[in-house]
């Protein structure tokens, strides 16, 4: 899943969160040692500290948040941890935020002070884990490479009925995907050996981003847990996923990949209405 804040496809939200974890551990280091070694000096040093981390998190935040409102897959178990993920920041700025304030109070006290930086630190480490859970095992941001897998590609389609084009009969190669946001749904459109398909991006069972995935020899791999699904006809081939997935029919006309948009909608509508059945 290719980070919507990226430059030349590295994500940004990860170069820049280095800079608040550093500043803020830094700050509870020098207030630590100030009381440690006597030296209030290091006061000083911390309180820098404190309001170089506060404006880190803030600019680390605004690329985060593209990621979390673009990227991350919606309905799924990483939109969970990012929400917590965003949420648990959001708490340790707050904290933060009240340190910086309180070591400007005349009667002070180093140790309150202290125990506020270490609430901070462990909020901070929490995020942090979480934002790693992110990146490794639920590959937000990470851009997938595989043999065939070409560039990643994505195309937007709003308020659009009937048969749309989405893209040129030689637009992809072999197992290459591209992924559509149709009116606000994400379906993926794959190029097989046999000709053209689209299915819905979500996998049933953590919610994973199938564009995010491997396709090979008409079958599409989850990156999350490794179910694969038949691209043709959206049956499961391996678990741990046990529901299969929803394709929708595509052709080809006069050199142009259509998509039928109001069976995409009814079909995802249709998909809805019989989970909540269930």
């Amino acid at each position: 899943m290719r980070s919507k804040a990226n430059i030349k496809s590295h994500p940004i939200h990860p170069i820049l969160v280095v800079f608040p974890i550093a500043f803020f551990a830094g700050t509870f280091l020098f207030d630590l040692l100030s009381i440690l070694l006597g030296k209030t000096a290091m006061l000083q040093t911390a309180f820098y500290l404190n309001i170089a981390g506060l404006g880190g998190g803030l600019l680390a935040a605004v690329p985060g948040l593209i990621d979390y409102l673009h990227t991350v897959p919606p309905n799924s178990s990483a939109k969970d941890r990012a929400t917590k993920h965003a949420l648990t920041n959001i708490t340790m700025m707050i904290v933060f935020g009240i340190a910086l304030l309180y070591r400007q109070l005349p009667d002070m006290s180093q140790y309150l002070l202290l125990v506020i930086d270490l609430v901070g630190v462990v909020l901070l480490t929490a995020a942090g884990w979480m934002g790693g859970t992110l990146v490794y095992r639920n590959q937000v941001g990470v851009d997938v490479r595989y043999a065939g897998a070409g560039k990643w590609t994505e195309l937007k389609i709003e308020n659009e009925k009937g048969k749309v084009a989405v893209a040129n009969e030689d637009g992809l190669k072999p197992n290459q995907m591209k992924l559509l946001h149709v009116n606000g749904k994400r379906v993926v459109l794959a190029r097989t050996e046999e000709g053209y398909v689209a299915f819905d991006d979500r996998c049933p069972h953590k919610g994973g981003s199938l564009a995010g995935g491997s396709l090979m020899c008409g079958t599409v791999q989850c990156p999350w847990h490794g179910s694969q699904f038949s691209v043709k006809s959206g049956a499961v081939t391996a678990g741990p996923s046990e529901e299969g997935i929803t394709t929708f029919p595509v052709g080809v006309e006069a050199g142009k990949v259509m998509l039928d948009i109001d069976q995409v909608m009814m079909k995802l509508v249709n998909e809805k209405v019989k989970d909540k059945l269930d």
